[in-house]
């Protein structure tokens, strides 16, 4: 990791827990500052992959506002983060609308039917708002085909073929996102396919938003060629251009604290933590990926291996098979690296397994547990 975690030097760490350290969360923030800087554009908190509204506070003097994927997500950025807020849905609800064209800078409608349907309403509710349209380039480079967002009979966005002029007097700006934690070469692709499809509609536009799956904080990515296509792209149309992003700003800034309950043998060595795969790191299930785990390799690159398994009673509740130096012990600790991003958003409470506490460790090194999860937040979620 380019980001070297101080977590294995604190004590008394509830466990399971979220750790997001700030001194981590301020490498990128840097990074995402110089970009805006140097290239002019604007980037956004995306919260559908991060909304740790503690840490808002601190994300709030870089980036510009949040992108909102529902009226929920909408409420809070503008509730905590106290900048521009940019709602999209795939589908508005019509008794929705009102209260999010209140609170919404932009809005962007996925449709020409659904901007046909709510513009008028949003523009007389907030005749400030910005209007735009979420445009699907039909081009992505996305390594799986479940996160890409311009595949084959995607619902994102409408195609060329799909597009309705009629909407261009009151549309202020076009949307779209192809990516998926993807390289600046990548956009450039997908630039291309965008500018050809589209190119004469760009001139009178207020915005571009390229969205997200940026990933931008990662090493080895091309900044300068990001900030490169972001100017010559503003110079050539005279826009405005948003980035949004969720995973770029969370990267490699934390942690999933667990602890070995018992450690079982089926033909192999299995730890049971007290934390979940199903309901804590769904993605190592849905995508699927595995989690790196501090100190540990891959299977019998080490020592003794363990399958690291979840409290739930779902048999495929696994994170994966990882190797160790020594034998894990019933108490010890197992740290699931970079679990900020697509993590809390993500989390149940499957089986009643309890949610991990979220911590935050500040920069002077001190741990402070924003929230422990009670019997009553389990039972409250439903009825």
């Amino acid at each position: 990791m380019k980001n070297k975690s101080e977590i294995e030097n604190i004590k008394n760490i509830p466990s399971p827990a979220w750790i997001l350290e700030e001194k981590l969360l301020e490498n990128n923030l840097n990074i995402l500052e110089d970009i805006q800087n140097k290239s002019d554009a604007k980037i956004l908190l995306a919260l559908k992959g991060y909304s740790l509204w503690a840490s808002f506070p601190q994300i709030s003097k870089t980036l510009k506002g949040c992108c909102a994927s529902s009226l929920w997500e909408a409420k809070l950025a503008y509730d905590e983060f106290n900048k521009e807020v940019h709602t999209y849905s795939p589908a508005f609800k019509e008794k929705e609308i009102e209260e999010i064209a209140k609170i919404s800078n932009h809005i962007v409608f996925n449709s020409p039917n659904q901007f046909k349907q709510f513009s008028n309403k949003a523009l007389e509710i907030n005749p400030n708002i910005s209007l735009g349209i979420r445009i699907n380039p039909e081009y992505s480079s996305s390594p799986v085909e479940m996160y890409n967002p311009c595949g084959i009979f995607s619902r994102l966005g409408t195609t060329a073929k799909n597009f309705d002029e009629d909407i261009l007097d009151t549309c202020n700006g076009f949307h779209f996102h192809a990516l998926c934690e993807e390289s600046a070469e990548s956009l450039e692709k997908v630039l291309d396919q965008f500018e050809a499809k589209f190119e004469k509609y760009l001139y009178n536009l207020e915005w571009i938003n390229f969205g997200g799956g940026h990933h931008i904080t990662k090493d080895g990515y091309d900044i300068e060629k990001l900030i490169s296509l972001i100017t010559k792209f503003k110079e050539k149309y005279n826009v405005e251009i948003y980035l949004e992003l969720g995973e770029a700003v969370g990267w490699e800034t934390g942690s999933l604290v667990a602890t070995v309950l018992d450690i079982v043998n089926n033909n192999m060595n299995i730890a049971i933590l007290d934390i979940s795969a199903e309901a804590h790191l769904p993605d190592t299930i849905i995508m699927p990926y595995r989690a790196e785990v501090r100190g540990a390799s891959k299977a019998n690159k080490k020592d003794y291996t363990y399958r690291l398994s979840g409290n739930s009673c779902l048999a495929g509740d696994i994170m994966g098979d990882y190797s160790f130096d020594n034998p894990l012990k019933i108490g010890d600790t197992v740290i699931f690296e970079d679990q900020i991003h697509y993590t809390m958003v993500k989390s149940t409470t499957f089986n009643g397994v309890s949610m991990p506490s979220i911590c935050i460790l500040d920069k002077n090194g001190n741990l402070k547990v924003i929230r422990e999860f009670e019997y009553n937040d389990f039972k409250h979620r439903l009825s």
